[in-house]
Order: structure tokens, then C-alpha cells, then sequence
């Protein structure tokens, strides 16, 4: 199970046959034939575009803008009454943006601002993936929006798709040469794995189409027609945070640091991942392996090679089953590094040790060891806009741009950091975030936080999740307070799906939208994001939840020890079963024992 050739098991022609007719012949799914037809991504969607009697597009077209960054939406509130009155949905796109690391200037910051005032509903919404991303966009201003991300240097190439996506990386302020070097790793893995086709720079910004167009073989190298089996998710990591939650991605890589905290090397890791579909125990979420150690100069040929084993092994035929994750599960990790190991000529060496402490961001002023200033603000759901009665975020971060002299970076965590504030500036800086209100409200709980978007944009959510959140969090704040634990730290995540865009499996607490205000609640994760969670009670009413976790907060209260986590408690005292990895998750759910008010 060693051969690296995509073989579609076609029998043998008089001639050879097309990459087509060898699809049709394996049984492939859908989205492989609508690649291998697109002529490098670009399909119909430059027709497409021109057709003004609908904000949509096609099917297919769909799908294939997805590689180009965005997303075909409705707005699922309007559904009913636009129904009633036989109109079309009210769509629109969402546009993210490929920002490798995080890492923008304040020129950069003000231009994106003003995108989002002038196209997208004046909100940002600063994602999971440490970059952001705009919503509502209209298809008559897609291109004008495509063009003003292009005159910031930044673009949308590979932010969604079946391609590597935006590379995230560790954003530790304290640690500045470590992260200088993590996020240099993520923008030439970003680079190294971008796809050649001029297929974005046509259809956007009415590029030419290069000389002989998709007949050229060289257009992907990498790629090929058909891109990879599913999306590949890449981060790097510094500990001791695991603020890019390293286990949940496809390929990860942890630095290794010395005493003087340079990095000497990478443990690679492979097969995280946390998408499934309810009532299929086939599909799981899975913490990543520590698959060996690379040094420093291997670093993008490792990247490479993981990623071109998945697109050669990879399931094509189902997608459900298509993530490097089950490739690994399949085929077994030795096998999966023994071809690593052949595609880059040489043997990885053994991990080194390493150590995570937490999963989180460290909020408030922070000083680098160069002397430079960091100040980390808690950012709810990510959504960078102005609250009426509340922080005026899109305004204060705006007015903050115009005056900073350092950057601002992004956080796996929906967070915003500040960051190389010289000391004369930190009183100016502070000054307007204290105008604007930037750092209210931000308790333990919700510094531990994450939700995803889900209604009424997502079209595929079951439930809300960002909506939801706050009000949740607002009840559960007041049952932690009566038990003692108001700043106890305690991870809380919220997706309206099982996609799991917000990482809720690896939360220690984790709700996963089931149906219309009812969730699936999964508890036991590591405080760290090591360890998957399980399901701990299902299809639980929103109504019922505060009451469900409310004895659960009483005897972790009464009978935790020194330093113990909520998730590590909640195992250690028979209310949960662990979950080692993959298909276990499925195993053992439910309450172990009853949970009794003391």
C-alpha cells in the first residue's frame, strides 16, 4: 500500500484515456470530476459573474470558489419571508482573506477597514484560521472587493479549498525570536504550497490568461488537476502555548527550543483534525501524531512531502473520509512516515521532548525580550465591529492603526494583538483602547471562548453558535461565581455544526449545534488541546445546559486538586470516559455517573 501514483483503476484502452473518463471510471466523487473540468479552477465563474438576474452561481461554480477564498451564502433569517414572497435568497459571499501567521501592518489594517465599511456590512470578523474574513459581499461588488484586497498585498488565494490553507503560527510576543522564526516557517510553507494557476488574478483582477493555459502540465507541479482528496490544515507551534491548537490540524510543527530560546529544529505532526457528521460513528475528530523530528533546513520539504502523500493516497471517492486523517488510519502512521521519509531522502529523527501548557492567549501588556510592548485584546467571536451600548472595536482598532509604529497579528483564538508598541507609544495606545472600551468584559470563560459564525450565514448550521454564546456564557458565569471558580480557567467552544470550525472537541467544554436550540455537550478534553473530548450528554436543550454543567462546576469545586483542570477532573472523578484518539471518540459516551447538586 506503498504505490504514490493517483491510479484510478481504469481498465486498459486503445488509447490513452482522460483524466475524465479514468474519474468517471473509479467511482470518484462529485467535486473530483467538477476539478478535473475546470481548467485549473476556473470553470464558468468569469460568466458567471456577468449574470445579473440572480446574486448566485452555479453548482459547480460553487464549489471551485471555494479555492479562489470564498463562499456562496444566504441569509437564513430572510429565507422564510422571501419564500413567502416567491424572491430569490438573499445571497452573498463570504470572502477570506490568505494571511500567513497572522501578521499585518497598520497601513494594511486601515485599508481592510475599509473594505469591510464600504462592502462588507463595517464588520471584520478575525477567524480560527488567524486570518480574516468579510461577509455579506454582493456579487456586483465582488470584483471591486477582490481588487481592493489585491492593492493591500494581501489576496484570497487557497483560503478554502482542497489545498493547504492559510498557515497559522504561534503568536507568543514574549518569545520574539522564536516567533520570528515560527512565523517565517508558515509564510514560506504558505508560499512553497500556493497554487500556480493564474486562474485568481484572471477572474478578479482581469488578468491575461498565460500561454496555453490548462495544457500546460507545469501550471500545478504540485497540485496536479486534481488538487488534494479535502482541505490540509498547517500550524506551527512554539511552546509552552498551543494557542494554534497544534493536535487539531493536519500537519503541525512544534519548535524545539534551546536555553537561549532559539529554535534548533521542528517535531513534525500529521493527521489532526476535527470534522465528523452526527450519527456516523465512521467519521471522527482525531488528535494529530508526533510523526519525528526535522532539521531547521528540511522544514518545507517535509511539508511538502506530508501533503503530497495525502494527495496521492487520499480517499477521492468519499469525502467524508478524505482528511489526512483517515488516511493515516488507514495505512497506519510507520507506513505514512516511511514515505515521507523516501519522498525527502532521508529518515526523520526521533521527537524531541516538549511540553504545552495551555491552549489560550495571554491577554493584557506583555514585554518581548527585545524590549518592545504586546497588548492582547479579547475580541468576542472575533467580531470586529462597533456595539451600540458596547466597545466600539472597528472604530478604536481604526484609530489605533493611524497612530501605531509596530504590527498588529491575529490569533488562532479570534484575538487581536497589538504588537511592537515602543515604550513611549504603550500610553498612547492605552489611552484609546480605554476610549473605546476595548478590554471590558472579558472574564475567565470568555477569555477561553470560541465560536463560529452559523446563522444566519453558514449554510450548513444546525444551530446558533455565535449568537448563542454570549448569553450562555453569561449563565454559566454566574454558576461558576456561586461556586467559587469566577476566574477558574476553563476552555468553552461553540460551533452550530460538526464540521467543527471552533475546535469544540478538543474544549473542555464543547457544544455542537444538533437541531434548532439543542446541542450535542462534550466535556473531558485537555486544558492543553491534547485530548479529545466525549460526548457527554446528547441533543441537550439550550434551556437545560447551565443546569447540566451546573453540578459538574459544585464538584469540581469540592474536590479538585491543586493546579487540576476542569476536563482532567471531570475523568480523574468517573464523570466522563477518556478519549485516546480517532474511531475510541465513539466509544463509552454518555454520563459514567450522575452528576448530584451538593
Amino acid at each position: 500500500m506503498t504505490d504514490t501514483k493517483r491510479v484510478y483503476e481504469t481498465p486498459p484502452t486503445e488509447r490513452p484515456i482522460t483524466d475524465a473518463e479514468a474519474a468517471r471510471a473509479a467511482q470518484l466523487a462529485a467535486n473530483e470530476h467538477i476539478k478535473i473540468a475546470s481548467g485549473y479552477l476556473r470553470g464558468t465563474l468569469a460568466d458567471g459573474l456577468l449574470k445579473h438576474a440572480t446574486g448566485a452561481i452555479s453548482e459547480d461554480d460553487g464549489q471551485l470558489v471555494k479555492f479562489h477564498g470564498m463562499y456562496l451564502q444566504d441569509d437564513r433569517d430572510l429565507r422564510p419571508e422571501r419564500t413567502k414572497k416567491k424572491l430569490d435568497k438573499a445571497y452573498s459571499f463570504m470572502i477570506r482573506l490568505r494571511i500567513a501567521g497572522g501578521v499585518i501592518s497598520p497601513k494594511q489594517w486601515m485599508a481592510l477597514d475599509h473594505i469591510a465599511v464600504t462592502y462588507a456590512g463595517s464588520a471584520l470578523r478575525a477567524t480560527t484560521r488567524q486570518t480574516f474574513q468579510y461577509h455579506g459581499v454582493i456579487k456586483s461588488n465582488l470584483k471591486r472587493t477582490m481588487a481592493a484586497i489585491d492593492a493591500t498585498l494581501l489576496d484570497t488565494i487557497a483560503a478554502c479549498g482542497d489545498v493547504n490553507r492559510n498557515v497559522m503560527a504561534a503568536t507568543n510576543p514574549a518569545q520574539v525570536g522564536a516567533h520570528r522564526a515560527a512565523y517565517q516557517l508558515a509564510k514560506d510553507i504558505s508560499d512553497s504550497l500556493l497554487p500556480k494557476t493564474s486562474a485568481w488574478r484572471e477572474i478578479w483582477l482581469d488578468g491575461e490568461r498565460v500561454a496555453g493555459g490548462e495544457e500546460e502540465a507545469e501550471i500545478e507541479p504540485v497540485y496536479g488537476r486534481t488538487y488534494l482528496p479535502r482541505k490540509f490544515k498547517t500550524v506551527v507551534a512554539v511552546p509552552p502555548s498551543n494557542e494554534v491548537d497544534i493536535f487539531a490540524h493536519d500537519l503541525g510543527f512544534i519548535a524545539i527550543l534551546d536555553k537561549k530560546n532559539r529554535v534548533t529544529g521542528w517535531n513534525v505532526t500529521v493527521g489532526g483534525g476535527m470534522g465528523m457528521t452526527h450519527g456516523e460513528p465512521d467519521t471522527f475528530p482525531r488528535t494529530a501524531d508526533v510523526m519525528g523530528f526535522v532539521e531547521p533546513e528540511d522544514a518545507i520539504k517535509v511539508a511538502e512531502a506530508v501533503m503530497t502523500v495525502q494527495r496521492d493516497w487520499g480517499n477521492r471517492k468519499n469525502r467524508k473520509n478524505a482528511r489526512l486523517k483517515y488516511t493515516i488510519e488507514r495505512y497506519g502512521l510507520d507506513a505514512f512516515r516511511a514515505e515521507v521519509e523516501t519522498r525527502i531522502g532521508k529518515t526523520l529523527g526521533a521527537p524531541k521532548p516538549f511540553a504545552f501548557t495551555g491552549n489560550g492567549d495571554r491577554f493584557g501588556w506583555t514585554e518581548g525580550d527585545d524590549g518592545r510592548h504586546h497588548l492582547t485584546l479579547y475580541v468576542p467571536s472575533g467580531r470586529i465591529k462597533d456595539i451600540e451600548g458596547g466597545a466600539q472595536f472597528l472604530t478604536g482598532l481604526r484609530r489605533i492603526a493611524e497612530v501605531h509604529q509596530g504590527d498588529f497579528r491575529l490569533t488562532a483564538n479570534q484575538n487581536v494583538i497589538i504588537a511592537n508598541v515602543p515604550a513611549e507609544q504603550r500610553a498612547a495606545i492605552e489611552a484609546l483602547v480605554d476610549e473605546h472600551g476595548l478590554t471590558k468584559g472579558a472574564g475567565a470563560l470568555r477569555r477561553n471562548s470560541i465560536a463560529c459564525v452559523a446563522l444566519p450565514t453558514c449554510g450548513l448550521a444546525l444551530a446558533e453558535s455565535e449568537r448563542y454564546l454570549p448569553d450562555l456564557m453569561t449563565e454559566l458565569e454566574q454558576s461558576l461565581a456561586s461556586h467559587g471558580l469566577a476566574e477558574e480557567e476553563i476552555t468553552i467552544r461553540s460551533t452550530g455544526c460538526p464540521n467543527g470550525c471552533a475546535r469544540p472537541f478538543i474544549a473542555e467544554i464543547g457544544l455542537v449545534g444538533r437541531g434548532p436550540e439543542r446541542y450535542h455537550l462534550y466535556l473531558g478534553a485537555a486544558f492543553d488541546g491534547s485530548r479529545l473530548s466525549k460526548l457527554y450528554r446528547e441533543d441537550v436543550a439550550a434551556s437545560e445546559i447551565r443546569d447540566t454543567l451546573d453540578p459538574l462546576f459544585a464538584d469540581y469545586a469540592k474536590g479538585r486538586q491543586p493546579g487540576e483542570h476542569f476536563g482532567d477532573y471531570l475523568i480523574r472523578a468517573g464523570h466522563v470516559a477518556r478519549t485516546t484518539n480517532g474511531p475510541d471518540f465513539h466509544e463509552r459516551t454518555g454520563a459514567l455517573k450522575p452528576a448530584v447538586q451538593g
